[in-house]
Order: structure tokens, then sequence, then C-alpha cells
């Protein structure tokens, strides 16, 4: 805080009040929550049980829905802003995990993060939630772009989601050689299997693949990195340091285990 107070003094900057009044808070010492804590309690929905024990197999705790937010919670509390999940959705039910996805999606909007999740078949609720879609499939990139735009990129290859049929089942079976036959809708012309890899050439050469390259090729001004953003070593402690900290750790261990090592050497 003192070394951001300098620069904005120097640089004749006067921050906004709510921003420069969280910022403050947040640095408060000596409290046993802090309000980052407490905020990400709120947008998790945790609020309600932040002084339950989150239990075992033999203490009982809060709910399978919320332990799979407090695991959520402890990711997203700190400097993280970009978070990888797969397969939260194992072992809940529709609700819980579409109550996960836009707790997570409020963090994302709110907290300006980015999440890459990974759902195995979600309901058309949830999956109505995300901003983006990346669909692989064989190892090949089908899509990847704007949510709203998927059904027409499948359109412009003949293939057309049925009514009353979830979006994310329909992406899961167009690729299957079994499943891609009924989503054939122009009957003017006769339907052919259509694989994973001409599929992926067809959207490297459609308008939205064209847009996503041309986003990705924009070049970064590594100019602009502040000198203490990036290591410039493989270790950010000298050797020096990590020894006497693994040795640190080993006699702590054999201090606490310290009568197993003493009847083992007697």
């Amino acid at each position: 805080m003192k070394e951001l107070t300098k620069l904005e003094t120097e640089n004749n900057i006067r921050p906004t009040p709510e921003i420069d009044a969280f910022m403050k808070a947040s640095s408060v010492g000596g409290k046993k929550h802090s309000i980052s804590t407490d905020y990400i309690l709120k947008v998790l929905g945790l609020d309600v049980c932040s002084e339950t024990v989150v239990g075992s197999d033999m203490q009982r705790g809060v709910s399978g829905g919320q332990r799979k937010r407090v695991t959520t919670g402890e990711m997203i509390v700190g400097p993280r802003k970009t978070l990888f999940m797969d397969e939260i959705s194992t072992g809940l039910d529709s609700s819980t995990t579409f109550q996960i996805v836009k707790c997570v999606k409020n963090f994302v909007h709110l907290m300006e993060g980015t999440v890459l999740m990974g759902l195995l078949q979600p309901a058309p609720e949830t999956y109505e939630l995300f901003d983006n879609i990346m669909f692989l499939s064989e190892g090949y990139m089908v899509y990847q772009g704007p949510r709203e735009d998927v059904l027409e990129f499948f359109e412009s290859l003949g293939f057309k989601l049925p009514p009353r049929k979830g979006v994310a089942d329909f992406l899961q079976e167009v690729t299957s050689k079994k499943d891609q036959a009924q989503y054939w809708f122009d009957p003017s012309k006769p339907y052919e299997f259509i694989p994973v890899s001409k599929m992926a050439d067809a959207f490297k050469n459609s308008r939205f693949g064209r847009s996503l390259e041309s986003t990705l090729n924009v070049p970064y001004d590594k100019s602009r990195i502040h000198p203490s953003a990036l290591s410039k070593t493989k270790y950010a402690a000298p050797k020096w340091e990590l020894l006497k900290s693994c040795f640190a750790r080993e006699k702590l261990l054999i201090t606490r285990h310290r009568f197993l090592y003493i009847f083992r050497t007697c």
C-alpha cells in the first residue's frame, strides 16, 4: 500500500473512492476474516455456513454442493485471476452444478477473472451461463468463440439443432458417426458423414476461425511488463535458503516422530 500510494502521488493519480476504500480495508491486519474473504463468501453463497466445519466421512459438516463451492473459494481467495476447473459437476445434481457455475460467473464478471471449465453434458440452464465455448473432439479444435454463434457455425456445415434438444447434447452428438445423420437439415442434398478433421478445417476457414486467428496474432509488448512481474531465475529463492528450508522441514518431521526414529536406531 505504501508503494502504491507513492506511485499515485508521483503520477498525480486520484483513485476511485470505492476502490481506494476496498484496497485499504483489504490491507488491514489483525482480523479473523479479511474483506476479500467475506466478499468471496457472499459471492459463492457460503456466508450462511461460514462458521461450519467442512466435515469428513466421520464428522458431519457442510453439504456436498457447499463443499464444492468451498474448494472453489479456496482457489479464488488471493491474487489468482485464472482458474482451470475440470469436471466439477461429478457427483452433483443439476441444480447444485447450476449454482456453482453461476457463482463462478459472478467471480469472472465482478472480479475480472478468467475460468476455463470442462463439464460433462451440462443442463441447458447451466450451458447458458457460459460466455465462450471451446469445442474439442478427437484432438481437433472444432469451434472456439462466443456461445451465441456456435449453432450458426454448424448450420453453415448443414446441421441444425432440433426443437426441444439441448445445445450441449447436440454438440456432443454432432461429431459422432452414429448420431450425426439425425441433425442433417438440408433435404435437397444427400447426407454424407463429415469427419471431425473436415469440421476443424471448415472452422479455420470460416469467419469465426479467422476472427480468432486475428486476435491471437496480435504481438504482445513485453516492454510494458513491470520488472517484478515475471521471474528471471528458475527459483525464486537462493539455493542456501532452499537448503535451510528443506533441512528445517526434515528436522520438524523427525521431531514429530522422534519415538519411531529412536526405537529404530536402538
